[in-house]
């Protein structure tokens, strides 16, 4: 027998499922091989490993996702594509990867409204699951009376690259608030700016657009329906995109509500507030 066969006597201490995660999606829009989704619907979760935590902490990996594939495919080895897992899976993966690893109680590090001072709050990671798995996604959107659009959400690969988004907003604002550039090279700039954003825009709702069923027939050709939405009526356009925002919104973690002890409100904070609870994964899996 080969070596490569022979089984390793260590096997039976290797890492055991610790949760079994029921996805926000329910296994829906992943592409054929990206996903072997068990029949109880519920995939198993896996604690990190010392490796999966170094990799966490890679600065370049994070920025461009690839630290969070590496690690979901480790952690859940059930999703054989993380970069085509629906960006509506993305919240519930990594809470559940955090609390197999850490165990169910997240802190969070926030200042206190009035006071400057900072305090460290603990947040129950089985509740934020609890908000989000039970999300349904809804595909269908009418646009007109003879016109439906079927949807799917963006890909955590579109995600990462819509990313691109952000980063052109904040260009347009300090190309509009600086005053060192000329009036000329500055409306060039900001006109160069602002058409990249509307085609990173258009590519979101194109790449999520399935197919649009009109009493022509259905069309899946991502040409034709690119050049369906750059010459429709904008407002058709605009509840694409809208619908869309909905079901991103849909998907978010409330913030974390807070009250104020008494000691607090007589010191100047607010007797009840938020919270926000967002994912930094260099420090959300320290």
């Amino acid at each position: 027998m080969a070596n490569q066969d022979i089984l390793n006597p260590l096997r039976k201490y290797f890492r055991q499922p610790k949760i079994y995660l029921r996805l926000p999606s329910k296994g829906r829009f992943y592409p054929p091989g990206s996903i072997d989704l068990p029949e109880s619907g519920e995939v198993p979760v896996f604690a990190m490993t010392a490796k999966d935590e170094l990799i966490m902490k890679t600065p370049d990996a994070l920025i461009n996702g690839e630290s969070t594939v590496d690690v979901i495919r480790s952690c859940i080895p059930n999703i054989k594509d993380p970069w085509k897992m629906p960006n509506i899976d993305v919240d519930a993966v990594l809470i559940a990867i955090r609390l197999a690893t850490f165990g169910e109680m997240l802190d969070i590090n926030s200042n206190v409204p009035g006071l400057n001072e900072e305090r460290t709050f603990q947040v129950d990671l089985r509740m934020l699951l609890d908000q989000i798995t039970n999300f349904e996604f809804e595909n269908l959107v009418q646009i007109t009376d003879d016109i439906t659009v079927e949807l799917r959400p963006v890909t955590y690969k579109e995600f990462t690259d819509n990313s691109m988004k952000t980063f052109e907003e904040q260009r347009i604002f300090r190309i509009v608030n600086d005053d060192s550039i000329e009036d000329s090279k500055k409306l060039a700039a900001f006109s160069a700016s602002f058409r990249k954003l509307t085609d990173i825009t258009l590519d979101l709702v194109v790449n999520s657009v399935v197919c649009i069923d009109s009493p022509d027939g259905k069309v899946v050709d991502k040409r034709h329906i690119r050049e369906f939405f750059s010459n429709v009526d904008r407002a058709m356009f605009e509840k694409i995109l809208k619908h869309l925002e909905n079901m991103k919104d849909s998907t978010k973690i409330r913030p974390l509500k807070v009250t104020s002890s008494e000691e607090d409100i007589a010191a100047g904070a607010p007797a009840e507030y938020e919270i926000p609870i967002t994912f930094d994964q260099s420090n959300f899996f320290a």
